[in-house]
């Protein structure tokens, strides 16, 4: 793609970006985030990079959990014991926490695209050697490997951060991290209900069909992630303005250290509340991930194909669960500020923490049913919700802290699951539950500074966009002269049909012929 320059500006003014006219209306003030959201709309950069993160990480779910649909056949062809089972489900899991805790301040020295694109192929790897399983051991070191692919959470996360506006980041947020987590729901139906049988018909004439089936199937979706990580790498920007490596090469943006950055995440003791409450509803949502199929299966008496299609729904919820989290988290920070956005959240996970103790005392499969489904719905808007706090956190070091609260999810989903593999179902589930209520109380000690708390302090809302660009940018750093003509600039960064834009629809969409755009 070529780089285009503002055309308002004067030769000697220019300041260097990739494009000069954008699809969406953007907030010069917030270097240039999209000030809303169009969801049918492909266009470079704001929407291109929403929906490929979101498909980046939903085709992480998809690697990472495709073997759980299939732990049922596995125990029968490796001879392995529940513990055994629960052990490489652990280490799927907790494979993730180094690499979110790495990735975080990766994202505010390199951007997010590239990360995801190379963890992407990288992971499709293990993925299609899924069949090359043997002992338990093997599962082990195998999800071990597998389970890096959830680091890409943050690259989502961080991403759809640097593409839109403090208003809308908390629905942006928790969409593109909705939508990917209904991988994990997608790819119990796809591979438990559909392809497994599909490829058990197909070895038919084996001698173990079953064996062959779940040995071969996880090739499919290596196969798509790989090439969709090419996709990422090529045909998107890591910012409005274009790539990190090119905002620095053009003195845009200074160099961003990735050990400071991971250091000022580290030591604010609002990361690490968010830290607990995240591991309390995205740690649930992944230990439910490895957990419900079983669950199904051993306390009702299903088959395989029929748990799986039954575990899908809790992933499912991920369709509207989690950006309607977002959204309301949005909706409550416009009426009363940040002590919303922590109302909204502690609201969710003390709901989550109830309805789980009622699940687990539910013996119906039908009232199973029902009760997970509701469950499930405040699992996932407690993860919206949680998003629509962190970039508020520290805005300069939103991938670190972005990185180390979603690393929060996988310490919670490491501690759940081995209360799965230690103790009943029961106990198991009423264990996670009081540790959910506990944790929903956690909002009360939230400070963040310039907002408001739970029950006391202000807002100070004056130049508050102008705050949030200043401390978000990991930093631009512009001369005085460019300062002078910014709102020469920002004419030119309107979007196309403003009045006061010069160019054409055309010169945009002549640099965007990889895509087609859609218009809501």
């Amino acid at each position: 793609m070529s780089e285009m320059t503002p055309t308002n500006l004067s030769d000697t003014d220019k300041k260097w970006q990739k494009y000069d006219c954008y699809n969406l209306e953007v907030d010069p003030n917030q270097d240039d985030r999209a000030k809303r959201i169009k969801i049918l709309s492909f266009s470079r950069p704001h929407m291109r990079a929403f929906h490929c993160s979101w498909w980046g990480y939903f085709m992480a779910f998809n690697m990472w959990f495709a073997i759980s649909p299939l732990q049922s056949e596995i125990q029968k062809s490796l001879q392995i014991t529940n513990e055994q089972l629960w052990t490489a489900s652990i280490a799927g899991v907790g494979g993730t926490i180094f690499m979110r805790f790495l990735l975080g301040p990766l994202c505010d020295k390199y951007g997010p695209r590239t990360l995801m694109a190379c963890l992407l192929c990288f992971a499709s790897i293990p993925t299609a050697l899924t069949g090359m399983v043997n002992s338990a051991t093997d599962l082990t070191i195998l999800r071990l490997f597998i389970g890096t692919v959830g680091g890409t959470f943050v690259m989502c996360q961080y991403w759809t951060s640097r593409m839109f506006t403090r208003e809308v980041v908390g629905t942006a947020n928790a969409m593109a991290g909705g939508w990917g987590n209904l991988g994990g729901g997608f790819t119990q139906l796809l591979v438990g209900s559909i392809l497994f049988p599909l490829f058990e018909w197909f070895f038919s004439n084996s001698e173990n069909p079953a064996d062959m089936a779940w040995r071969t199937v996880c090739i499919v979706p290596a196969i798509v992630a790989f090439i969709s990580g090419i996709a990422i790498f090529k045909f998107t920007e890591d910012a409005p303005k274009g790539d990190y490596h090119q905002l620095k090469a053009q003195g845009l943006m200074v160099e961003v250290s990735a050990i400071t950055s991971f250091g000022s995440g580290f030591t604010n003791i609002n990361t690490w509340l968010i830290f607990i409450q995240y591991a309390c509803c995205f740690g649930v949502e992944l230990t439910m991930n490895n957990a419900a199929a079983l669950y199904f299966r051993d306390e009702f008496g299903l088959e395989t194909e029929t748990a799986a299609a039954i575990a899908s729904i809790f992933g499912w919820m991920n369709l509207f669960a989690r950006g309607l989290g977002g959204f309301l988290s949005d909706a409550a920070n416009t009426r009363i500020g940040m002590r919303g956005r922590l109302l909204v959240q502690s609201t969710f996970l003390l709901l989550e923490g109830l309805l789980i103790l009622l699940f687990a005392n539910t013996k119906s499969l039908s009232g199973a049913i029902a009760v997970m489904v509701f469950f499930s719905l405040f699992v996932q808007a407690a993860e919206g919700s949680s998003y629509g706090i962190v970039p508020y956190i520290d805005p300069k070091f939103t991938g670190s802290i972005s990185g180390i609260v979603g690393a929060g999810g996988n310490v919670g989903a490491v501690c759940f699951s081995l209360a799965f593999r230690q103790l009943d179902y029961y106990s198991a589930f009423v264990t996670m539950a009081a540790c959910i209520i506990a944790a929903s109380f956690l909002s009360v000690f939230v400070f963040i500074k310039g907002q408001s708390s739970l029950f006391y302090g202000k807002e100070e809302r004056k130049e508050k966009s102008q705050a949030y660009a200043d401390n978000s940018d990991t930093s631009h750093s512009f001369s005085s002269k460019e300062e002078e003509n910014s709102s020469s600039d920002s004419l030119s960064r309107k979007y196309p049909g403003s009045p006061s834009s010069n160019t054409t629809n055309e010169s945009f969409n002549s640099n965007d012929e990889s895509f087609s755009s859609i218009e809501a």
